[in-house]
């Protein structure tokens, strides 16, 4: 129970919310009321929120910063519709630049909206906007409380929360001027939408700005490849930040040719890496080793009979999580406990975990460095988003020696004693057909080697490859950002694929394999108001993955110009066929995956 209230950090909870928090029955907090343990108050509901003051002195800017604010408070004063692109690399103070235009916005009267990619940032952030303003803005996302969520939704109507902090389902509050949407970590890919209602927030940002006459800041180290093509055409405005704030400088970044080493095959860590790592635990500094896996390892091997342990619901292997003594599925979340013997020979004690997870490389550490107090990060660990804001900024408060984590590391997190950097897989992003996988792993890497050197220590990011030749391993090493996005821009350009031509993903599912694949052939054979646009249908194909919590999914893949009215095209096209019972179809505008 008071774990309970201390994870909401004394907000005000109902009877409803504290017991199903701490896992109890209502009777129990009753009862803990009348033992004077809890208090019971009548409190008014949907408070306002406390004034934020714009005029309060921020922090001290360096003259990069001091102009790029400028120009953002005028765009702001502008009152008119306009999207700006402000690409500084880690470190520079992007959020100081922006929080400025956040002032100026408040100043005119008119509302903000600042969108964040991962919870776990909202802990550091909300601190910096109460020492900017004076206190603390409105939060959404899903870590707030039903009454909260009530609360902020008629403020922001009513026109009393002028700041709002979120995530990116923040768009759609009934904001009553919304003057200025900033979208922090532009580039990230939790930006999209992909269950239920599909939509990417960058874009949808920048529509409900143009909509309402509002500003859009898109704020990014490693901008995704459409927003820098909108700024090179003149579409964007665009703010550069080439230097890190102060005394920082940018962390040096090598490769580790890892065909030169001679690791066992239960271990990850090259000596090199190793050595490293050591060197930090003696200065008192801190490490980060980079692996983007969850679990403990993603294949689970039978020896006897060569069986991987697959889900039962879906054509994906079963990922063996050991702190949890569990086998989940990462596509439809079934779980199920770690067998002792085959599920298919039977034949006990020669299951075998492949490949190294987080969970595994915490192992690893834990045997290499038995003195380092190590800190996982990684998103199934944490039962709660406060949990796992909680465990931020313990690590940023020297809680930990070295730090394992996924991608979750690379979300815009500040620790100042952090001065290595490991990736321990570098090529994991690079293999497969993706579009985007040269820019997401370019984006990736730069960012989590930018979480080195941040404070008055020097950084250093070690990159272990087996393809140290790698054009995209080369381009994060030269550090010729520009001549990476112009190159990779080229390329599709010359294929017409986005940002240049326009993408419409349809995925069918049904229970019913056949009925997947008739209604698919159906609609590739009907065709026609596709053609007249110009497009071109690709598939029916069986989808990557093609069997999710039990149903069989077939995939169609439209692609048109860039200037073709795709969506009334798709309109047209699908209402020609008539969608049989347990049968689903969805589009996909611009799908960022392909799963």
């Amino acid at each position: 129970m008071l774990a309970a209230l201390r994870e909401f950090g004394g907000a005000a909870l109902t009877l409803g919310e504290l017991s199903a928090a701490a896992g109890v029955s209502s009777g129990v907090v009753k009862g803990l009321v009348k033992q004077g343990a809890l208090d019971e108050v009548e409190a008014p509901r949907d408070l306002p929120y406390p004034p934020l003051d714009p005029d309060l002195p921020g922090k001290p800017l360096s003259p990069d910063q001091e102009t790029a604010a400028d120009a953002l408070r005028k765009a702001v004063r502008s009152g008119d519709y306009g999207t700006t692109l402000l690409k500084g690399v880690t470190g520079s103070g992007k959020t100081e630049v922006y929080l400025e235009a956040v002032a100026e916005c408040l100043r005119q009267g008119r509302q903000a909206l600042v969108l964040l990619p991962e919870i776990a940032l909202t802990a550091e952030f909300l601190t910096r906007v109460e020492a900017r303003f004076g206190a603390k803005p409105a939060e959404w996302h899903s870590g707030i409380t039903q009454t909260e969520r009530r609360r902020l939704w008629s403020m922001v109507g009513a026109g009393d929360a002028a700041l709002v902090v979120g995530a990116r389902s923040a768009l759609f509050l009934p904001f009553r001027d919304l003057g200025l949407v900033v979208v922090d970590e532009e580039h990230d890919t939790s930006y999209k939408q992909e269950d239920g209602v599909l939509y990417n927030a960058r874009d949808m940002a920048v529509l409900r700005a143009a909509i309402g006459g509002a500003r859009v800041v898109l704020a990014s180290a490693t901008p995704c490849l459409e927003s820098w093509v909108n700024a090179e055409a003149g579409k964007y405005d665009r703010i550069d930040l080439p230097a890190r704030f102060g005394t920082a400088e940018l962390p040096e970044m090598r490769t580790l040719d890892m065909r030169e080493e001679r690791l066992p095959a239960d271990r990850w860590i090259g000596e090199a890496l190793a050595a490293e790592v050591t060197d930090r635990l003696a200065r008192g500094e801190q490490s980060l080793l980079f692996l983007n896996r969850r679990g403990y390892a993603p294949v689970t091997i039978c020896r006897a009979c060569g069986h991987q342990i697959g889900c039962d619901h879906c054509d994906a292997r079963m990922v063996e999580h050991r702190f949890q003594k569990r086998l989940v599925c990462h596509q439809c979340g079934e779980t199920k406990p770690i067998p002792a013997a085959c599920p298919k020979c039977g034949v006990e004690g020669r299951l075998a975990p492949v490949g190294p997870g987080v969970e595994r490389l915490a192992e690893e550490v834990a045997a290499r460095f038995p003195e380092a107090r190590v800190a996982v990060l990684s998103s199934d660990l944490f039962g709660s988003a406060r949990a796992l804001k909680a465990a931020v900024e313990e690590i940023a408060a020297g809680g930990a020696d070295i730090v394992i984590g996924t991608q979750l590391v690379a979300k815009g997190h500040n620790f100042p004693l952090l001065t290595l950097v490991g990736v321990i897989d570098a090529d994991l992003g690079l293999q497969g057909s993706d579009l985007r996988a040269a820019e997401r792993t370019f984006q990736l890497m730069r960012q989590v080697a930018g979480r080195a050197g941040r404070g008055e220590r020097p950084g250093l990011a070690l990159l272990q490859t087996y393809q140290p030749e790698h054009p995209v391993i080369r381009a994060i090493l030269s550090g010729a950002d520009e001549d990476f996005w112009r190159a990779e821009a080229e390329e599709r350009r010359a294929a017409g694929m986005p940002p240049f031509g326009r993408l419409a993903g349809v995925i069918l599912s049904s229970p019913d394999m056949q009925a997947v694949y008739d209604l698919g052939q159906a609609l590739a054979r009907a065709d026609a108001p596709l053609r007249r646009i110009g497009a071109q249908v690709f598939g029916p194909a069986p989808a990557p993955i093609a069997r999710v919590r039990g149903r069989h999914r077939v995939r169609l893949l439209v692609k048109a110009d860039k200037a073709a009215p795709l969506q009334s095209a798709l309109s047209a096209w699908v209402a020609q066929v008539k969608l049989p019972a347990n049968l689903r179809l969805v589009l996909d505008i611009d799908p960022q995956s392909f799963f």
